[in-house]
This record gives structure tokens, sequence and C-alpha cells, in this order.
């Protein structure tokens, strides 16, 4: 009986510090992040005006990735890297376990008829092999640490493509060799193509908002 029971004894052990997360403990954290993303159709200007992403019922594990991402520089966006840097990886895994379940109300969006992409569109999205990663309609993506990307606004998802281009060798904003790979296929036309179909999609994202009395 104690050898079966060790396994799972050791894995009991393990499972808190690798998979801590507090989504009423995120909720309070949150306050630093309302400002823009509880404000729907809130915009940025950096690297160029565009709306920012909705990020509530947004995938947990790539809401972490994202963070710890701009943390360490892999992500170029100075607001983002200046508030990941102030974030513990309990922060992190509170906050991105609090967004996932703040869009539960978006996921009546997915009731909505998709709209069918154009035969060049449909080429580009099977160049890409978009779906291979971010699933089903690309709102249910095949690992938590990739995002949901339907539905999304399509100047952000425009943005955030070119910045994993790679531009006199040097990745322009994000460093994720899939992804460099991947829109490196493309000419600037082709990405506003895709973007402008993925934002089209229904999907489960949505900005919830928050009182200004929150």
């Amino acid at each position: 009986m104690t050898k079966m029971l060790l396994p799972w004894l050791m894995l009991a052990a393990l499972t808190p510090a690798a998979h801590a997360q507090d989504a009423e403990a995120g909720r309070a954290k949150a306050a630093m992040c309302i400002g823009c993303h509880g404000i729907p159709g809130y915009q940025n200007a950096f690297p160029e005006v565009h709306k920012v992403p909705m990020i509530s019922g947004q995938a947990g594990g790539y809401l972490a990735a994202a963070l710890q991402a701009y943390r360490s520089g892999e992500r170029r966006h100075p607001t983002m890297r200046g508030i990941a840097r102030a974030l513990s990886d309990a922060d992190i895994a509170d906050l991105a376990a609090f967004y996932e379940r703040d869009g539960a109300a978006g996921l009546q969006l997915k009731s909505v008829a998709a709209r069918q992409p154009s035969a060049r569109v449909t080429e580009l999205l099977t160049q890409g092999a978009c779906a291979s990663c971010h699933g089903e309609n690309l709102d249910q993506p095949i690992d938590p640490s990739y995002p949901k990307i339907a539905g999304q606004h399509p100047d952000y998802l425009l943005v955030a493509l070119k910045a994993y281009q790679v531009q006199g060798g040097r990745v322009v904003g994000r460093d994720h060799p899939i992804m460099n790979g991947i829109v490196g296929q493309f000419t600037l036309a082709e990405l506003r193509m895709l973007a402008d179909h993925i934002g089209s999609l229904p999907g489960s994202l949505s900005t919830v908002p928050q009182s200004r009395w929150r």
C-alpha cells in the first residue's frame, strides 16, 4: 500500500507549487489591468494605434505565458514589460486564473454562425496551419498555452502578427520561434487579410467593463 501511495503523495507535494492559482486573489490584483483591459474599445498607441486585446475568457495558460514573456523581455512592449516585471509567479497565476474565469459571459458568442473565409483567406489559413494550434474555429486551442484568437480585435491581431516579424535578423517585438517562422511567410497585405478574417469570427473573448467604483 505504501508503495502504491508514494507516487500520488509526491505528485500532491509538487502540484501546489506548479499550479497554484487563485482567481479571487487575481480579481484584487487586476486593479492594475482594468484601466486598459476593462474599458471596451480602449486604444493603445504603441507601436501604432490599436485596440487593446480582449483578455476576459482567454486561455489562462496563454495569459500566464504572455505575462512571463513580457517580464523576461521576450515580448518588447514597454508598458506591459513594466507591469509584468512587478509581478511574482503567484501574481501571474492568479491574474491568469481570474481573466480566464472572468470571460464566462462571452461563451454565448459561440452560437453565432462563423463567416466563411474567401478562397484566398482559406489558402492563407492553411499555409499558416492556424487551426493546428488555435483549434476549431480558432477558439479552442489544442494547448492551454496557446491563445484563443477568434473574434479578437483585428487591429490588435495585425499589430501582434507584425511583432513576430524578423527584420534585419532581429525580431521586431515578440521572440517566438514558431510564430516568427509562420509570420515570415506572409506579406503585410496577407497578414491584414488574416487579421480581418480572424477578428470577424465568433469567439469567447470579451471585455468585461469594470465599475468606476470597483
